[in-house]
């Protein structure tokens, strides 16, 4: 059992159980979340009789231990992380200015089967518990000694697919007495469960949407994000409208840019036909390169030109950074290169 996932009343149900005071709950959690500990034997203020009851009772900490973490030049660092069952996971740490931002992995591989992504070659193993997703954001802040400003379902796996295990983490990512980290500045993103997006809407949290769009052609989404056949444009579209309106959030519609399949002058016209009038933002990504694939990224004119002409619609849109790319931490990129060869630290 693992302490690290647990949340306030959890602790204090646990303490009870065990016939200590509540209070203890807040120190706890205090060594979990804001300290880092990795042992319970570093909880310096806990009662030792306490430190065995919890150890004697079957719970452990961290849920989650770091292998091997890869840094690039911009520093961008890949993680490598290895869970309890010998399973292993990726988490990215993104350090601009003063802010830090974790992007970690809510499931060990994934289901979607997304054309231009590695992560979903072997297919989904399983769940991350809620406790495995928090402690990627912990182990990363505590290595790079930084407080972690941002954090992003973006890693391996389909969040929305893993929906309670998630939504359990981000309210400990947000949390005064876990990560503090501003609810804003926590990012779900899907590939477009439309019922994982109304269920969303109404958690009453101020979180950001992604959604991975790519392809505003019927026939070309389903070929590069399968899930299309399942929930459709016209279902996503509508989920995305009435994401934005029920909780005032702006949508961030992702589209990764590659040549000669969605970058053409019909695209980019279903694209601000499909972001137009409504609460939504356009990042232009660039395609990062994943083995096994035949696809090749857009070049930076022809994604200027895309950003220019939806701006002159009056569309925000952006054109995302791509970092981490020659430790294959890019975007589409994690589990691409397993046995993270050559440059281990």
């Amino acid at each position: 059992m693992e302490l690290i996932g647990l949340t306030m009343e959890e602790m204090e149900k646990v303490l009870v159980e065990l016939g200590q005071p509540r209070y203890r709950a807040y120190q706890i959690m205090d060594w979990l979340y804001k300290k880092g500990v990795g042992d319970l034997g570093e909880m310096g203020n806990i009662p030792v009789s306490l430190r065995k009851q919890l150890q004697n009772a079957g719970w452990l900490l961290p849920s989650v231990r770091i292998r091997m973490g890869l840094s690039a030049q911009d520093g961008t660092k890949r993680y490598l992380f290895q869970l309890r069952d010998g399973q292993e996971v990726e988490g990215v740490f993104i350090p601009e200015d003063k802010r830090k931002t974790v992007c970690f992995s809510t499931q060990v591989g994934c289901g979607m089967g997304c054309a231009f992504c590695a992560t979903g070659r072997n297919g989904l193993v399983r769940n991350l518990t809620a406790g495995e997703i928090v402690d990627q954001v912990l182990r990363i802040g505590h290595e790079e000694k930084a407080r972690i400003s941002n954090a992003v379902a973006m890693g391996q796996g389909e969040p929305l697919a893993n929906y309670d295990q998630v939504i359990k983490a981000i309210r400990l990512l947000n949390a005064d007495y876990a990560l503090g980290i501003t609810v804003r500045r926590l990012t779900i993103s899907t590939c477009g469960l439309v019922p994982g997006i109304y269920r969303l809407a109404e958690e009453g949290l101020q979180i950001n949407l992604a959604v991975s769009l790519h392809s505003t052609d019927p026939e070309k989404r389903d070929e590069l994000v399968p899930v299309n056949k399942t929930y459709p444009l016209t279902l996503l579209y509508q989920a995305c409208k009435d994401y934005a309106e029920t909780t005032g959030r702006r949508v961030t519609l992702e589209y990764t840019m590659i040549k000669g399949e969605n970058d053409r002058e019909k695209d980019l016209q279903g694209l601000a036909a499909f972001a137009k009038g409504w609460l939504s933002h356009i990042n232009l990504i660039p395609f990062n390169q994943v083995p096994g694939t035949t696809y090749g990224g857009s070049s930076k004119e022809r994604m200027e030109y895309f950003r220019k002409h939806l701006r002159q619609l009056g569309i925000p849109v952006s054109i995302r950074e791509s970092r981490g790319e020659e430790v294959w931490a890019a975007c589409g990129q994690l589990r691409a290169a397993l046995t993270f060869e050559g440059n281990g630290e």
